[in-house]
């Protein structure tokens, strides 16, 4: 799996190349060019291999197994996995796991796909991300690649720091949970073959023990697409929060007008917002 090709390119190379250009075909809204090379880089063997590794041998998940029960692949076992990877329509159940947070009582449920869907899933986002990344908001630092928590906060400091601004501080209500499944698969917009394999995922269900429960909203927080799915769910948030700070009344420096507006948040809410995910301001 670590082989080149035989003009002496290493696969993630080759990989790399491919994505590069389908960010370079999105910027200027190139939808063909995109989607062509997207049927390219799900299909190449050099992009299977890199999607396996990540998820068998990069991801520190890897020795979480799905419903199936598998982890932990020999190297003989990776090459079979690359070989069986196909996109198409159908994905199992997530496993649900339980995880404490961080200073609360309370635990975070946990969707573990398998590691065929897994690496399925790398497989996709390999295809997806790059076309995304280059219509993404660029304030938009969650889940993104090549960028932190810290390149935020270099931007909060260059927008404030020669002048004092309000800031508007709220909370996504289980973001993961509550994506609606339609409005985002309307929003990818994407080719018939990768829509139908991404509804499979959404759809699949989530094993709790012994019963198996119906996921009729929300993506499942352990996937390996769920954030990018995410993120896309969201994107536009910035736009719409822009022309809702435009109302306002940000004449009193006490905020006393910021707080007499907050009750108009929720009324002015937009259907893309609203059906992306729940809004709860923090008191």
């Amino acid at each position: 799996m670590n082989g080149g090709t035989s003009t002496g390119e290493k696969p993630k190379d080759v990989s790399l190349s491919c994505i590069h250009r389908i960010y370079k075909a999105s910027r200027p809204g190139d939808v063909r060019t995109v989607r062509r090379l997207q049927k390219l880089l799900t299909k190449s063997w050099f992009a299977k291999c890199l999607a396996v590794r990540r998820v068998t041998q990069d991801n520190q998940g890897r020795k979480t197994a799905g419903v199936d029960g598998i982890k932990s692949l020999t190297p003989k076992q990776r090459l079979v996995l690359v070989n069986q990877l196909k996109i198409g329509s159908k994905a199992k159940p997530t496993r649900r796991v339980w995880i404490p947070k961080p200073g609360q009582d309370e635990k975070r449920p946990l969707g573990i796909p398998t590691m065929y869907d897994r690496a399925l899933q790398g497989l996709v986002k390999m295809a997806l991300e790059p076309e995304w990344e280059a219509r993404f908001e660029p304030s938009s630092y969650g889940f993104r690649p090549g960028r932190s928590c810290q390149d935020a906060i270099e931007a909060i400091f260059i927008a404030i720091n020669q002048k004092a601004k309000y800031v508007l501080d709220a909370d996504i209500a289980k973001c993961f949970d509550n994506i609606n499944h339609q409005r985002l698969i309307e929003k990818l917009n994407t080719y018939p073959t990768l829509r139908r394999q991404i509804r499979a995922w959404l759809k699949a269900g989530v094993m709790d023990g012994k019963e198996l429960f119906p996921t009729s909203e929300g993506t499942p927080q352990g996937g390996v697409i769920s954030p990018l799915l995410a993120n896309i769910a969201l994107h536009g948030m910035e736009y719409r929060i822009k022309e809702l700070a435009k109302d306002f009344d940000m004449r009193e420096k006490s905020g006393r007008g910021m707080a007499r507006s907050r009750s108009h948040i929720q009324s002015t809410k937009t259907a893309d917002v609203r059906s992306a995910c729940q809004i709860e301001e923090n008191p």
